[in-house]
């Protein structure tokens, strides 16, 4: 009780597999244990990588910019740093990702993704690959010309891999009594809209596996917060 906010405390252990955003400190924290494949490899090729933790990196970016991190100034101190336009554009284009995500049926259940609930990750999602993406094709454009192929995957484009490797990192199984707990209380998507969502809102994804126009992952109407 009545402990002062220590900012250069290290809040978590360094095993930890998953990353930060702290408002509080406006610093990230990325633990050893997700430093790690498959999110993150030394010898993986940069498609792979950027896909992965790249994703990672950029969620966490994004929540700097989402509606609590912009109540903490660059110092970490509580003050609201926005404008009136700029929160009104920021809740339209929000509704519109509550909207999409609420419209998801957790598979093999009667229940929808909870919109409200989850819209500050899913905006993170939408924002963390958006960004890798672009990461990675400018350091392709610094490198000059493109990847070699991942072996084994020489029908895939890079770009495809990349798209792969964030969709890889999010495979998992859920027994059903796990999944309908955190479809109810959870801040989380399920881990398939995570992909999905975050995906159906690129273009480039749609580009890269040639997606028809007007299919589930290539929508007429598309959800673009960041």
């Amino acid at each position: 009780m009545k402990k002062l906010f220590d900012k250069n405390e290290f809040e978590v252990s360094p095993a930890v597999v998953n990353a930060f955003y702290s408002p509080e400190k406006n610093a990230l924290t990325f633990p050893a244990g997700i430093l790690r494949p498959p999110f993150f490899h030394g010898a993986y090729p940069k498609m792979v990588n950027y896909g992965a933790i790249g994703a990672v990196i950029g969620h966490e970016v994004t929540h700097g910019f989402d509606d609590r991190g912009s109540q903490f100034d660059k110092e970490g101190n509580l003050l609201n740093w926005w404008n009136a336009d700029s929160y009104n554009r920021f809740a339209e284009r929000k509704e519109c990702i509550i909207n999409q995500y609420s419209s998801y049926v957790v598979p093999n259940t009667d229940y929808k993704v909870n919109g409200k609930l989850t819209q500050g990750e899913n905006i993170a999602d939408n924002g963390g690959v958006k960004e890798a993406y672009r990461a990675y094709r400018k350091y392709v454009n610094k490198l000059g010309h493109e990847e070699p192929h991942l072996p084994g995957f020489q029908n895939f484009s890079n770009d495809q891999v990349f798209f792969l490797s964030y969709a890889h990192f999010w495979c998992g199984h859920k027994k059903q009594a796990a999944a309908l707990q955190q479809v109810l209380i959870d801040k989380h998507s399920p881990e398939v809209f995570r992909v999905i969502g975050a995906l159906s809102n690129l273009p480039e994804f749609s580009k890269a596996y040639s997606c028809p126009r007007g299919s589930p992952l290539n929508p007429l109407k598309r959800c673009t917060v960041w």
